[in-house]
């Protein structure tokens, strides 16, 4: 109880910048203090990123938020996420796609391990974590109806948009030093639109930036 009153004033920040109640509800069902180290679990509902080890951090709650929103995950949908980190951002999405299914690819073993025990820990089992190069996306499972990318490539890598429905959707930040967020479009090519400045650590792979 002690980080109900905590997320209940996040969800209402979060109500307040326009985020949807289908994204809110997804994430008030995800327990995001149990995707932290415990260290960090007294900050677990304040919006901004958090390290979880392994030079990596979860990104700050509007930043799930927004992504979840432009992706539109409905139920039955097939998601594939590059960058699983902690495991939040997918716990988050696997709520909005219900009877469907998330993929999450990443790259770094140990911390795959960590998600695997969160999303245990937190009773999500519509996640599977895949360790990859994220890169070159997941093409065992594809073709999928969504995909979000937790870490900035370059550019729009191919190996993504291959494995994208028709009618399906990608976000991705792209950048190195200056990062914006894609939401790409699959319908008769490919429709890109800018949505903003953004801060996320490099894709490796590849695909992505050299480690």
């Amino acid at each position: 109880m002690e980080f109900e009153g905590k997320k209940n004033r996040l969800i209402d920040e979060l109500r307040y910048q326009g985020i949807s109640d289908r994204v809110l509800d997804a994430m008030r069902r995800v327990p995001r203090h149990l995707f932290v180290p415990e260290r960090e679990q007294k900050n677990a509902y304040v919006d901004y990123p958090l390290s979880i080890g392994w030079g990596q951090t979860i990104s700050a709650p509007h930043m799930v938020a927004i992504m979840c929103d432009l992706l539109d995950i409905r139920d039955g949908m097939m998601v594939l996420e590059i960058g699983a980190g902690s495991g939040y951002h997918a716990a988050v999405m696997a709520m909005l796609a219900g009877s469907g299914h998330v993929y999450a690819v990443e790259v770094i073993e140990d911390l795959a391990l960590f998600a695997r025990e969160n999303l245990k820990k937190a009773g999500i089992n519509n996640v599977t974590v895949i360790v990859e190069d994220g890169s070159l996306g997941l093409p065992g499972f594809a073709p999928y109806d969504r995909i979000s990318v937790a870490a900035a490539a370059p550019d729009i890598p191919a190996t993504l948009t291959d494995q994208l429905k028709s009618g399906g959707r990608l976000v991705i930040p792209v950048g190195r030093i200056i990062q914006e967020l894609y939401l790409v479009t699959k319908i008769n090519g490919l429709k890109k639109e800018a949505k903003g400045g953004v801060v996320f650590v490099p894709l490796v792979g590849k695909k992505g930036f050299p480690v």
